[in-house]
């Protein structure tokens, strides 16, 4: 049993079992300090050990990590056998912790993104920031509604979001783009 690694959080003092999981605070016996220890029940299990994964018998096949275990599937990248402890199920698919890195630094494996290019934000901001500056709006309207529309498919973001964003970048251009046509007509017939 662990109850020894129950202890008095000042003196450091073992405490007995008949404190623990009391309604009120009780008195340290070593110190007197006011204490209430509330343990989980599985602290007076005893312990069950854990049988040991399989070693490899005659003949059969073992891991390529782990030499002295017994092969459980192989690698479905490289072909490398596996043991429980190495294999790696992504998406119904099994790897080894080597083809998963290779994988994720090369970028193959897209369902391991941690990152993404927000083309929501940028289209955004390309809609916005040359309403600060107007004659940045000649480049900056078709600029954001090519974004927004070539990335349009995309998704925004790993977290779940919507293309609010690419709706308004949208709006914005096309508004500053009949915007300059109305000026360059304006000019143009006058």
């Amino acid at each position: 049993m662990h109850l020894s690694l129950v202890t008095c959080s000042k003196c450091r003092a073992i405490l007995p079992a008949e404190q623990f999981n009391v309604e009120q605070f009780v008195p340290c016996p070593s110190c007197a300090s006011a204490i209430s220890a509330v343990v989980f029940p599985a602290l007076f299990r005893e312990q069950t050990v854990m049988p040991a994964e399989p070693l490899i018998i005659e003949g059969e096949a073992s891991c390529f990590y782990h030499p002295q275990k017994k092969a459980a599937i192989p690698c479905e990248s490289c072909g490398r056998f596996l043991c429980a402890l190495c294999d790696v199920e992504l998406n119904g698919q099994h790897l080894c912790p080597a083809c998963l890195e290779s994988g994720k630094k090369k970028g193959k494996l897209k369902s391991l993104e941690n990152q993404r290019v927000l083309y929501d934000r940028i289209a955004l901001a390309a809609a916005v920031l040359p309403l600060l500056l107007v004659w940045t709006s000649i480049i900056g309207a078709p600029l954001a509604l090519y974004l927004a529309l070539r990335h349009w498919k995309e998704p925004c973001s790993i977290l779940g979001r919507s293309k609010a964003r690419f709706v308004i970048a949208i709006v914005l251009s096309i508004l500053q783009i009949i915007g300059w046509i109305a000026v360059l007509i304006y000019f143009v017939t006058k």
